[in-house]
Protein backbone atom coordinates (compact mmCIF):
# COMPACT_ATOMS: atom_id res chain seq x y z
CA UNK A 1 0.00 0.00 0.00
CA UNK A 2 1.40 3.38 -1.04
CA UNK A 3 2.22 5.79 1.78
CA UNK A 4 0.08 8.90 1.93
CA UNK A 5 -0.37 12.00 4.06
CA UNK A 6 -3.60 13.69 5.15
CA UNK A 7 -3.45 17.48 4.92
CA UNK A 8 -6.14 19.99 5.84
CA UNK A 9 -6.71 23.66 6.76
CA UNK A 10 -6.62 25.48 10.07
CA UNK A 11 -10.36 26.08 9.60
CA UNK A 12 -10.79 22.59 11.12
CA UNK A 13 -10.29 24.32 14.50
CA UNK A 14 -8.63 21.21 15.92
CA UNK A 15 -6.52 21.48 19.07
CA UNK A 16 -2.74 21.04 18.61
CA UNK A 17 -2.66 17.86 20.71
CA UNK A 18 -5.34 16.24 18.55
CA UNK A 19 -3.51 17.24 15.37
CA UNK A 20 -0.41 15.47 16.70
CA UNK A 21 -2.38 12.39 17.74
CA UNK A 22 -4.05 12.13 14.34
CA UNK A 23 -0.81 12.65 12.44
CA UNK A 24 -2.31 15.20 10.04
CA UNK A 25 -0.67 18.31 8.63
CA UNK A 26 -2.54 21.61 8.92
CA UNK A 27 -2.08 24.57 6.56
CA UNK A 28 -2.59 27.88 8.42
CA UNK A 29 -5.03 30.21 6.70
CA UNK A 30 -4.69 33.96 7.24
CA UNK A 31 -6.78 36.82 8.58
CA UNK A 32 -6.28 40.57 8.68
CA UNK A 33 -6.79 42.82 11.69
CA UNK A 34 -5.73 46.44 12.31
CA UNK A 35 -3.62 46.43 9.16
CA UNK A 36 -1.69 43.30 10.12
CA UNK A 37 -1.81 39.81 8.59
CA UNK A 38 -1.92 36.90 11.02
CA UNK A 39 -1.67 33.14 10.45
CA UNK A 40 -4.46 31.09 12.00
CA UNK A 41 -2.10 28.62 13.69
CA UNK A 42 -3.82 25.92 15.81
CA UNK A 43 -3.46 26.75 19.48
CA UNK A 44 -3.30 30.50 18.97
CA UNK A 45 0.06 31.13 17.33
CA UNK A 46 0.49 34.81 16.53
CA UNK A 47 -2.65 35.84 18.45
CA UNK A 48 -4.52 33.60 20.86
CA UNK A 49 -8.27 33.20 20.56
CA UNK A 50 -9.32 35.18 23.68
CA UNK A 51 -7.26 38.16 22.50
CA UNK A 52 -8.81 37.91 19.03
CA UNK A 53 -12.36 37.81 20.39
CA UNK A 54 -11.70 40.65 22.81
CA UNK A 55 -10.68 42.79 19.85
CA UNK A 56 -13.91 41.88 18.04
CA UNK A 57 -15.91 42.80 21.14
CA UNK A 58 -14.11 46.16 21.20
CA UNK A 59 -15.27 46.83 17.63
CA UNK A 60 -12.12 45.92 15.71
CA UNK A 61 -12.91 44.45 12.29
CA UNK A 62 -11.29 41.30 10.90
CA UNK A 63 -11.26 40.01 7.33
CA UNK A 64 -9.91 36.78 5.84
CA UNK A 65 -7.91 35.66 2.83
CA UNK A 66 -7.74 32.30 1.07
CA UNK A 67 -4.65 30.20 0.36
CA UNK A 68 -3.43 30.60 -3.23
CA UNK A 69 -2.18 27.76 -5.42
CA UNK A 70 1.49 28.70 -4.91
CA UNK A 71 1.15 28.16 -1.17
CA UNK A 72 -0.32 24.72 -1.78
CA UNK A 73 2.52 23.89 -4.15
CA UNK A 74 5.03 24.87 -1.46
CA UNK A 75 3.35 22.54 1.05
CA UNK A 76 2.70 19.62 -1.30
CA UNK A 77 6.05 19.51 -3.12
CA UNK A 78 8.29 18.19 -0.28
CA UNK A 79 5.75 15.45 0.47
CA UNK A 80 5.64 14.35 -3.16
CA UNK A 81 9.45 14.51 -3.39
CA UNK A 82 9.61 12.17 -0.38
CA UNK A 83 7.56 9.64 -2.34
CA UNK A 84 4.26 10.01 -0.47
CA UNK A 85 0.81 10.56 -1.95
CA UNK A 86 -1.53 13.29 -0.65
CA UNK A 87 -5.12 13.40 0.54
CA UNK A 88 -6.05 17.03 1.06
CA UNK A 89 -9.37 17.62 2.87
CA UNK A 90 -10.43 21.17 2.03
CA UNK A 91 -12.51 23.90 3.66
CA UNK A 92 -15.99 24.01 2.10
CA UNK A 93 -16.07 25.30 -1.48
CA UNK A 94 -19.43 26.85 -0.54
CA UNK A 95 -17.67 29.23 1.84
CA UNK A 96 -14.20 29.78 0.34
CA UNK A 97 -12.13 29.53 -2.83
CA UNK A 98 -9.43 27.58 -0.97
CA UNK A 99 -10.52 24.24 -2.45
CA UNK A 100 -10.26 25.65 -5.99
CA UNK A 101 -6.71 26.86 -5.28
CA UNK A 102 -5.81 23.32 -4.19
CA UNK A 103 -7.19 21.93 -7.46
CA UNK A 104 -4.99 24.36 -9.42
CA UNK A 105 -1.95 23.20 -7.45
CA UNK A 106 -2.91 19.56 -8.02
CA UNK A 107 -3.12 20.10 -11.78
CA UNK A 108 0.35 21.65 -11.91
CA UNK A 109 2.02 19.14 -9.59
CA UNK A 110 0.59 16.09 -11.33
CA UNK A 111 2.58 17.07 -14.40
CA UNK A 112 5.76 17.44 -12.34
CA UNK A 113 5.22 14.23 -10.32
CA UNK A 114 3.43 11.82 -12.69
CA UNK A 115 4.09 8.86 -10.41
CA UNK A 116 2.46 10.44 -7.38
CA UNK A 117 -1.19 10.84 -6.47
CA UNK A 118 -2.93 13.97 -5.18
CA UNK A 119 -6.55 13.77 -4.07
CA UNK A 120 -8.41 16.99 -3.22
CA UNK A 121 -11.61 16.32 -1.28
CA UNK A 122 -14.13 19.13 -0.75
CA UNK A 123 -15.30 18.69 2.85
CA UNK A 124 -18.40 20.90 2.35
CA UNK A 125 -17.74 21.57 6.04
CA UNK A 126 -16.51 24.35 8.32
CA UNK A 127 -14.88 24.74 11.74
CA UNK A 128 -14.93 21.57 13.83
CA UNK A 129 -17.39 20.05 11.35
CA UNK A 130 -14.47 19.95 8.95
CA UNK A 131 -12.37 18.89 11.92
CA UNK A 132 -14.69 15.99 12.72
CA UNK A 133 -14.54 14.80 9.11
CA UNK A 134 -10.72 14.96 9.24
CA UNK A 135 -10.77 13.14 12.60
CA UNK A 136 -12.72 10.22 11.12
CA UNK A 137 -10.50 10.11 8.02
CA UNK A 138 -7.34 10.11 10.14
CA UNK A 139 -8.71 7.40 12.43
CA UNK A 140 -9.41 5.27 9.37
CA UNK A 141 -5.82 5.82 8.21
CA UNK A 142 -4.40 4.99 11.65
CA UNK A 143 -6.44 1.78 11.51
CA UNK A 144 -4.61 0.75 8.32
CA UNK A 145 -7.02 2.02 5.66
CA UNK A 146 -5.62 2.82 2.23
CA UNK A 147 -6.06 6.18 0.53
CA UNK A 148 -8.84 4.68 -1.62
CA UNK A 149 -10.62 3.30 1.43
CA UNK A 150 -10.45 6.63 3.27
CA UNK A 151 -11.63 8.48 0.17
CA UNK A 152 -14.58 6.11 -0.17
CA UNK A 153 -15.52 6.64 3.50
CA UNK A 154 -15.39 10.42 3.01
CA UNK A 155 -17.62 10.28 -0.07
CA UNK A 156 -20.16 8.05 1.70
CA UNK A 157 -20.27 10.08 4.91
CA UNK A 158 -19.59 13.74 4.12
CA UNK A 159 -23.29 14.58 3.79
CA UNK A 160 -23.97 12.94 7.15
CA UNK A 161 -21.67 15.45 8.90
CA UNK A 162 -24.21 17.72 10.59
CA UNK A 163 -23.47 21.34 11.54
CA UNK A 164 -25.83 23.19 13.89
CA UNK A 165 -24.88 26.49 15.45
CA UNK A 166 -26.14 29.73 16.89
CA UNK A 167 -24.61 33.18 17.22
CA UNK A 168 -24.91 35.71 20.01
CA UNK A 169 -24.41 38.86 17.91
CA UNK A 170 -26.33 39.21 14.65
CA UNK A 171 -24.14 42.08 13.49
CA UNK A 172 -21.32 39.75 12.45
CA UNK A 173 -23.72 37.80 10.21
CA UNK A 174 -25.00 41.13 8.86
CA UNK A 175 -21.48 42.14 7.82
CA UNK A 176 -21.08 38.81 6.02
CA UNK A 177 -24.38 39.31 4.20
CA UNK A 178 -26.09 36.40 5.99
CA UNK A 179 -28.86 38.57 7.49
CA UNK A 180 -30.18 42.00 6.54
CA UNK A 181 -29.47 45.20 8.47
CA UNK A 182 -33.12 45.38 9.52
CA UNK A 183 -33.11 41.76 10.72
CA UNK A 184 -29.94 42.36 12.74
CA UNK A 185 -31.35 45.53 14.32
CA UNK A 186 -34.74 44.10 15.23
CA UNK A 187 -33.28 40.76 16.28
CA UNK A 188 -30.78 42.42 18.58
CA UNK A 189 -33.50 44.56 20.20
CA UNK A 190 -35.77 41.55 20.77
CA UNK A 191 -33.04 39.12 21.83
CA UNK A 192 -33.61 36.92 18.78
CA UNK A 193 -30.96 34.24 18.21
CA UNK A 194 -30.75 32.49 14.84
CA UNK A 195 -30.13 28.76 14.47
CA UNK A 196 -28.12 27.94 11.35
CA UNK A 197 -26.57 24.97 9.62
CA UNK A 198 -24.32 24.10 6.66
CA UNK A 199 -26.30 22.56 3.79
CA UNK A 200 -25.41 19.82 1.29
CA UNK A 201 -23.62 22.35 -0.94
CA UNK A 202 -21.49 23.59 1.95
CA UNK A 203 -23.31 26.92 2.28
CA UNK A 204 -24.26 28.63 5.53
CA UNK A 205 -28.07 28.65 5.84
CA UNK A 206 -30.28 30.29 8.52
CA UNK A 207 -32.94 27.76 9.55
CA UNK A 208 -34.93 29.20 12.45
CA UNK A 209 -35.04 31.90 15.11
CA UNK A 210 -35.58 31.57 18.83
CA UNK A 211 -35.79 34.12 21.59
CA UNK A 212 -33.07 33.97 24.23
CA UNK A 213 -29.63 32.45 24.56
CA UNK A 214 -30.54 29.30 26.48
CA UNK A 215 -33.31 28.47 24.02
CA UNK A 216 -30.89 28.77 21.11
CA UNK A 217 -28.43 26.38 22.77
CA UNK A 218 -31.24 23.93 23.51
CA UNK A 219 -32.28 24.14 19.86
CA UNK A 220 -28.89 22.74 18.81
CA UNK A 221 -29.37 19.74 21.07
CA UNK A 222 -32.92 19.26 19.77
CA UNK A 223 -31.61 19.09 16.20
CA UNK A 224 -29.17 16.40 17.27
CA UNK A 225 -31.96 14.47 19.01
CA UNK A 226 -33.93 14.55 15.75
CA UNK A 227 -31.20 13.44 13.35
CA UNK A 228 -28.19 11.81 15.05
CA UNK A 229 -27.16 8.28 14.05
CA UNK A 230 -26.33 6.08 17.09
CA UNK A 231 -25.25 9.08 19.20
CA UNK A 232 -24.09 6.92 22.10
CA UNK A 233 -21.37 5.50 19.84
CA UNK A 234 -20.18 8.84 18.47
CA UNK A 235 -17.44 11.33 19.24
CA UNK A 236 -19.12 14.73 19.12
CA UNK A 237 -17.33 18.03 18.51
CA UNK A 238 -18.37 21.45 19.84
CA UNK A 239 -16.64 24.70 18.91
CA UNK A 240 -17.20 28.11 20.47
CA UNK A 241 -16.41 31.78 19.99
CA UNK A 242 -14.82 32.37 23.41
CA UNK A 243 -17.87 31.22 25.40
CA UNK A 244 -16.66 28.00 27.00
CA UNK A 245 -19.42 27.74 29.60
CA UNK A 246 -22.09 27.75 26.89
CA UNK A 247 -20.19 25.04 25.01
CA UNK A 248 -20.00 23.00 28.21
CA UNK A 249 -23.75 23.44 28.69
CA UNK A 250 -24.40 21.94 25.25
CA UNK A 251 -21.94 19.13 25.96
CA UNK A 252 -23.75 18.31 29.21
CA UNK A 253 -27.09 18.22 27.41
CA UNK A 254 -25.96 15.84 24.64
CA UNK A 255 -24.42 13.54 27.22
CA UNK A 256 -27.53 13.47 29.38
CA UNK A 257 -30.16 13.36 26.63
CA UNK A 258 -28.43 11.26 23.98
CA UNK A 259 -25.93 9.18 25.94
CA UNK A 260 -22.92 10.63 24.11
CA UNK A 261 -19.79 9.42 25.88
CA UNK A 262 -17.11 11.63 24.33
CA UNK A 263 -17.31 15.33 23.49
CA UNK A 264 -14.37 17.39 22.25
CA UNK A 265 -14.56 21.18 22.76
CA UNK A 266 -12.32 23.81 21.21
CA UNK A 267 -12.28 27.46 20.11
CA UNK A 268 -13.62 28.63 16.78
CA UNK A 269 -10.42 29.99 15.25
CA UNK A 270 -10.05 33.52 13.88
CA UNK A 271 -10.69 32.64 10.22
CA UNK A 272 -14.18 31.34 11.00
CA UNK A 273 -14.62 33.63 14.00
CA UNK A 274 -14.11 36.73 11.88
CA UNK A 275 -17.48 35.94 10.28
CA UNK A 276 -19.38 34.34 13.17
CA UNK A 277 -18.21 36.58 16.02
CA UNK A 278 -17.94 36.11 19.80
CA UNK A 279 -20.53 33.95 21.47
CA UNK A 280 -21.01 31.48 18.63
CA UNK A 281 -21.62 27.86 19.67
CA UNK A 282 -21.55 25.05 17.11
CA UNK A 283 -22.44 21.36 17.48
CA UNK A 284 -21.13 18.71 15.06
CA UNK A 285 -22.11 15.05 14.76
CA UNK A 286 -23.00 12.32 12.28
CA UNK A 287 -26.67 12.31 11.38
CA UNK A 288 -29.26 11.71 8.71
CA UNK A 289 -30.01 14.00 6.96
CA UNK A 290 -27.39 16.72 7.23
Amino acid sequence: MAAYRIITDSTTDLAPEMIRELGVQVIPLCYLMEGNTYHNIPGGGEMDEPAFYNKLRAGVMSTTTQVNSEEFIAVFTPILEAGDDILYIAFSSGLSGTCQSAHLAKKELEQKFPGRRIEVFDSLCASMGEGLLVYHAAMQKLGGASLDEVLLWLKENVLHLCHWFTVDDLNHLKRGGRVSTATALVGTMLGIKPVLHVDDEGHLIPVSKVRGRKQSLDALVKKMEETAIDPQDQVVFISHGDCLEDARYVAKQVKEKLGVKEVKINFIGPVIGAHSGPGTVALFFLGNPR
